[in-house]
């Protein structure tokens, strides 16, 4: 099932929107083939947190450490392959973040199931899973073997346009890229965030005329001031 999972009027103001698009998602908006993806195309589920904190409405992200054999030191939602006990993408969305950053399921209420997203470099196609976190609960990795950083990023330092442009990697095409103090977002996460953020109605304008080589990006990161 993909669409709301809620009523939309159900959910806080700020969020209601982003809700009511979900049915309507196109998977290009996120920058990604419209095409179905192959059978044989892995499961995969992330959760993308949104909570309220003292600098308003923000999202949960992690960085991966530095040293996992995949994409190591790259930002990301919680999430993972469906195991054969999830009861579907919700279930492992959820299951994967309290095995990663150790949230507690009870203060989470999902709200939207988007369309599932074909990954064709990593073989994947990921249902991404839209919560409200209305009971937040501390957050730290659980295995920095495989999580080296968490934090909820606040939605108005996403929209900044200072703190967004695009990323040329690999001779593919400009992405969207956005830095957070110590961390670059890039590649699938920032692309689907990007797209959340145009549909929940928060973007503003921006440079995207502003393209950066990776190194660079990671450059404006680290020097990156605190929220």
């Amino acid at each position: 099932m993909t669409g709301p999972l809620v009523d939309p009027a159900d959910v806080p103001e700020w969020l209601a929107p982003l809700v009511e698009r979900a049915a309507e998602i196109d998977p290009r908006h996120f920058g990604l083939p419209r095409s179905a993806p192959p059978g044989d195309a892995r499961r995969a589920a992330v959760l993308v947190l949104f909570g309220e904190g003292e600098s308003g409405p923000d999202v949960l992200l992690l960085r991966r450490a530095d040293t996992l054999s995949a994409h190591p030191g790259q930002v990301a939602f919680p999430g993972g392959a469906l195991d054969p006990g999830d009861a579907g993408p919700v279930d492992a969305a959820l299951r994967e973040a309290v095995e990663e950053v150790g949230v507690l399921p009870a203060g989470i209420r999902p709200v939207a199931a988007l369309p599932e997203l074909h990954l064709p470099f990593s073989g994947f196609r990921v249902t991404p899973v839209v919560a409200h976190w209305r009971e937040p609960s501390p957050v730290a990795p659980v295995d920095p073997g495989e999580t080296a950083a968490v934090a909820r990023v606040p939605l108005a330092w996403l929209t900044d346009p200072a703190n967004r442009f695009r990323i040329r990697f690999d001779h593919r095409p400009a992405t969207p890229g956005f830095h957070v103090p110590g961390m670059l977002v890039w590649g699938f996460t920032a692309g689907l965030l990007s797209g959340l953020l145009d549909l929940g109605g928060w973007s503003q304008n921006w440079d995207r005329g502003d393209v950066r080589g990776l190194d660079e990006a990671w450059r404006a990161a680290e020097e990156a001031d605190d929220f």
